[in-house]
């Protein structure tokens, strides 16, 4: 990567400054050897779970070190932030604990639950705006109104020293570690986390993992610079930052060995994988840097890696989803739209075929009018099977039995 910045950066020192404070409120996350993934990417891989964070995610780290380098006047005028989530729920839980106010400005799209969470947790939400920077350019939008501390996601050097202090803990936890990945959306993470490990140890790599819909950290890299990217949507809501930070790029540039990215049906993939063989539940964002090394998107190979979970804010309709197209994409789920005489024992019939071959109907729709002949029906299945080889015994089995079928996608 391009040298560094001259902008004057957060220190190592400013991250144990940050521990010191915040170690007593923030649990030591869990960082233990995955035997799937090991198995699965050629690498010994740990999973350091933030997702097990009394708010779910990581960014607890960086909203209470902000916090708490506020001035008394500061936090008496209340705060105010922008996120579509995990920010939110962070600065809320906090600010509540200590008596502060916080305004949450989210997006009109955020997840329920992520809606929900933060003002649970003693956030006054407010929904504005499309999408995260539309969100933003309204909470400062108010907070100059108001005479609110704003408190940024990620483009903050107190936030960026808190985040950082995950990097200390790791070093304890795996003081050998070879290579870390994690996650990036404007750069708060990767920055305090690249430059704890990288200060303490040059030798161990440090590799982001974006979206591949909206790289805004790889391009600023690639351009010299923070550009905005056009608005895209996307699984990792969590990482949906348009523009990388002003304060986190140069850090990047000095720290950050690479950048890779990683498409959706990727993310949706790693997410069915933690939680059916790691019982681990992972957001889109969760779960990137899994995704990279499941699809073996970084050079690592025969390396300890510390793959960074970085939190497990999902949806439950969206898990749903996940776990369906999952479940297909394995052979696990088959949908297939079978033609049948449309008399007296004709269901009887081929549901005892399919009953023999031990398939399971969950789910089954009726067609006389569209694309059937007169006379015939159409019968849409959807069936849980034991995986590919098991879809190809019950293809085989209907095609001999003289039944007319497609499958449906």
């Amino acid at each position: 990567m391009p040298a560094a910045a001259t902008k004057s950066m957060i220190t190592l020192d400013d991250i144990r400054k940050a521990h010191a404070r915040i170690h007593d409120s923030i649990m030591e996350s869990p960082c233990s050897r995955s035997e799937t993934f090991s198995q699965l990417c050629d690498n010994q891989v740990y999973l350091k779970l933030e997702n097990l964070q009394m708010t779910g995610a990581y960014k607890e780290r960086g909203a209470l070190n902000k916090i708490l380098t506020l001035t008394p006047e500061e936090r008496e005028r209340g705060l105010i932030a922008a996120s579509a989530g995990n920010h939110a729920q962070a600065v809320s839980y906090h600010a509540s604990k200590r008596g502060l106010m916080a305004q949450i400005v989210m997006p009109l799209a955020t997840p329920l639950n992520k809606v929900m969470a933060t003002r649970r947790f003693g956030g006054n939400v407010l929904l504005h705006g499309a999408n995260y920077d539309e969100a933003c350019d309204e909470a400062l939008r108010r907070g100059n109104e108001l005479g609110l501390t704003f408190v940024h996601p990620f483009d903050d050097d107190a936030v960026i020293a808190g985040q950082g202090t995950m990097g200390l803990e790791l070093l304890r936890q795996m003081p050998d570690v070879d290579a870390v990945i994690t996650s990036i959306g404007g750069g708060g993470l990767i920055s305090g986390l690249a430059c704890a490990l990288k200060e303490i140890n040059p030798r161990i790599r440090v590799i982001g993992v974006q979206t591949a819909r909206l790289p805004s950290m790889k391009a600023a890299v690639e351009r010299g610079g923070p550009v905005t990217l056009p608005v895209a949507s996307t699984l990792a809501d969590g990482i949906a930052v348009r523009r990388a930070g002003e304060r986190t790029y140069p850090m990047v540039q000095k720290y950050v060995d690479e950048i890779v990215t990683v498409e959706e049906e990727e993310i949706a993939s790693a997410i069915l994988l933690l939680l059916e063989r790691e019982k681990t539940l992972a957001e889109g964002a969760g779960a990137a840097a899994v995704a990279a090394l499941l699809h073996h998107k970084t050079s690592c190979k025969g390396q300890k890696i510390a793959a960074i979970v970085t939190g497990g804010n999902i949806d439950v309709t969206i898990l749903s989803r996940i776990i369906e197209r999952g479940l297909a994409k394995d052979g696990r789920l088959i949908r297939l739209r079978i033609h049948l005489p449309d008399y007296p024992g004709a269901l009887h019939t081929l549901t005892g075929l399919l009953a023999g071959h031990r398939a399971n109907i969950v789910e089954t729709s009726y067609d006389r009018n569209f694309g059937v002949d007169l006379g015939d029906t159409a019968i849409d299945l959807t069936m849980e099977t034991r995986g590919s080889e098991h879809v190809e015994e019950l293809l085989a089995a209907l095609t001999e039995a003289g039944y007319q079928f497609e499958r449906v996608q």
